[in-house]
């Protein structure tokens, strides 16, 4: 593309280090940094992995398991999230030029509508 900072012939290129599967896995990682598990469910830093896996019970691994699905993102939310809030501040036109959607039927089911304007719009004209 003229103008920009891309070379015709990369030594590297973004699937060779990075996957859906790696990101997928480093927004896991980030979510259980941001949120871990409360004392009982928590991997000790005196154990190994092995070691806490033994340690808890068939209860508590469920528990874990429900406490990481309350408490970690999937990349799509993310998204999701920022699609919505890019909408909600510039537009859907805006929303859909950064999400490299081609059309703005697309951005209609990733970003939500912004239902508090409709509100404000509401209680203004009465």
């Amino acid at each position: 593309m003229p103008g920009s900072n891309r070379r015709d012939d990369p030594e590297w290129s973004a699937g060779d280090r990075y996957t859906t599967d790696s990101y997928r896995r480093a927004v896991a990682r980030a979510c259980d940094q941001a949120f871990p598990p409360p004392p009982p469910l928590a991997k000790r830093e005196d154990k190994t992995e092995t070691q806490w896996q033994e340690r808890l019970t068939k209860e508590q691994k469920a528990e874990l398991a429900a406490w990481r699905k309350a408490h970690r993102w999937h990349p799509h939310q993310l998204r999701h999230n920022a699609a919505t809030e890019l909408r909600k501040e510039f537009g859907i036109e805006t929303a859909r030029i950064i999400l490299g959607h081609r059309s703005a039927a697309i951005t209609e089911v990733y970003a939500e509508k912004d239902e508090q304007q409709a509100v404000e719009a509401m209680a203004r004209v009465g």
